[in-house]
């Protein structure tokens, strides 16, 4: 336990130290403005470094970062395009089913068409036949009574004649 107590009063001291060193050197002026130069130097590197890897058309960290997010941005709506069509694919497949069911009705509405037209016809020859109009009788078959008896036969005057 005291060397708890010990090890934690050198870390506090070790650390109260660096701090008052640490707090020392940036308000040195001198120590100050040497970060400051190191900082603007290194901008200038990062620019002259991008410089020279656009002239040699050479993507640099900060274009490669940009295209990965638009890439994942690509890839997030081409799933929900995916998705989308997939939904699509569904509905036509169903629509496909009951257009599959309308054709074998029609197929078998365009037989009882044919069926019926076949049967209006037939009916139509029937119709004709019973409604057509007999032919004009002859003249010399007006007057005759269907049902009577035919007379005889009248024999010839001429021969009755030659025999008296």
């Amino acid at each position: 336990m005291a060397d708890d107590g010990f090890r934690d009063r050198v870390s506090k001291q070790g650390e109260e130290a660096l701090g008052k060193l640490a707090t020392d050197l940036l308000e040195n002026p001198l120590i100050n403005s040497a970060i400051t130069r190191a900082f603007s130097a290194r901008e200038k590197a990062v620019q002259a470094q991008e410089a020279a890897m656009g002239a040699l058309n050479l993507p640099s960290a900060a274009d490669i970062d940009r295209l990965t997010r638009r890439l994942r941005t690509v890839s997030t709506r081409l799933e929900g395009i995916e998705e989308s069509l997939d939904r699509l694919q569904d509905g036509v497949d169903r629509l496909t089913e009951k257009l599959g069911a309308n054709e074998a009705l029609a197929e078998r509405l365009a037989a009882l068409e044919g069926q019926l037209s076949k049967v209006s016809r037939d009916v139509s020859h029937v119709s004709d036949a019973i409604d057509a109009v007999p032919p004009p009788v002859p003249r010399e078959q007006e007057r005759l009574a269907v049902d009577a008896p035919s007379p005889k036969p009248a024999r010839k005057r001429a021969a009755a004649k030659k025999n008296s």
